[in-house]
């Protein structure tokens, strides 16, 4: 039997399943993408850095269903050894040791993982498993002062920091192995996309969880840098279904991914706030250390060729994510206070 999405079931899927590959499996988009693709009837195997603490972003994870290995994308050799163990047949790259701020902390790393890391997993392609198909995760900061507002695929890049310059160069090495090697290998040029599994060391989530505590009076106020900096926020699990979709095409190309709207911090502190019934203004405190070296100019995605070539669009809207967002920081919070 065939489900809508063309993906076998019954007694022979698993002679004919799927098997796709996720680096970083740990993060929010690997977490999306792996139930998503389990639902599909993939088998799915995830990495996590060889260093990471045990059992590091285990339980967002289905326990049991995903196979999870070591990886080290400063190792050409491990990293073939894996492919040629589980001969995948789609590839997603959501590996990354930093974000923008940490990557003018820890240049040289950050360009390691993010921009080499993807040349040794494309290579791993080319050598073992070249039929495979690639998702590059790649990023709006790659734009970093874009000329163009609102930014498409043809916007040229001005990266502002190590993390953009070292997605540029991911980004162009996936093209470049495309048309080169004729590989599979696309880029998903991502713009901001959040969730309740967002790291706590990202904005969305600091507001968020913030405004969880301060209505259960574990905390009075959040300290916050710019209110009026803008961002095209969307919903993750939006996001890693057109990464899917991407790896179905019959030729692979490269899509921004972002809503198309953009929302100042400001709003995003009174949509939390206001859906506990609290005013931010009597909680959130500007301070000047908490500005971000430099701040990039308006970045806003146009979706439109996703909508067209992958019929894809956004299903959350802002609103509805930053209340699922702060909902699902004060069931957690609620449940740590009651152990």
């Amino acid at each position: 039997m065939i489900d809508r999405d063309g993906i076998l079931c019954g007694s022979s899927a698993r002679k004919t399943m799927k098997t796709a590959f996720i680096t970083g499996i740990g993060g929010q988009d690997g977490s999306y993408l792996s139930e998503l693709l389990l639902g599909k009837g993939y088998r799915v195997v995830g990495t996590e850095p060889g260093d990471a603490p045990a059992g590091i972003d285990r339980p967002r994870l289905r326990q049991g269903e995903i196979e999870i290995v070591r990886d080290d994308l400063l190792d050409q050799e491990r990293l073939e050894q894996l492919f040629g163990e589980y001969r995948p047949d789609e590839v997603y790259n959501f590996a990354a040791n930093s974000f923008r701020a940490d990557s003018f902390r820890r240049p040289i790393l950050s360009s390691e993982v993010l921009a080499v890391g993807v040349t040794r997993i494309l290579e791993a392609i080319r050598k073992i498993t070249p039929t495979a198909r690639f998702f590059q995760a790649s990023s709006s900061e790659i734009y970093g002062k874009p000329v163009d507002v609102p930014q498409t695929e043809t916007t040229p890049f001005h990266p502002r920091s190590p993390y953009g310059v070292s997605k540029v160069y991911g980004h162009l090495m996936t093209i470049t192995y495309r048309e080169i090697y004729g590989i599979y290998a696309c880029t998903g040029i991502l713009f901001n996309h959040e969730s309740p599994r967002r790291s706590p060391e990202f904005v969305t989530r600091k507001i968020t969880r913030a405004a969880a505590k301060i209505k259960l009076g574990l905390a009075k106020e959040v300290r916050l840098g710019n209110l009026d900096a803008r961002r095209d926020w969307g919903f993750a699990g939006d996001y890693v279904r057109a990464m899917w979709l991407m790896l179905q095409q019959p030729q692979p190309d490269d899509y921004v991914l972002a809503t198309g709207e953009t929302h100042s911090v400001r709003e995003l502190c009174e949509e939390a706030f206001s859906h506990l019934g609290l005013d931010y203004r009597e909680y959130v405190v500007k301070e000047a250390e908490n500005f971000r070296p430099p701040e990039t100019a308006q970045l806003v995605g146009n979706p439109g060729k996703a909508r067209r070539m992958l019929g894809w669009t956004p299903e959350v809207s802002f609103r509805d994510l930053v209340r699922m967002m702060v909902d699902a920081d004060l069931e957690t919070l609620r449940a740590e206070r009651s152990l």
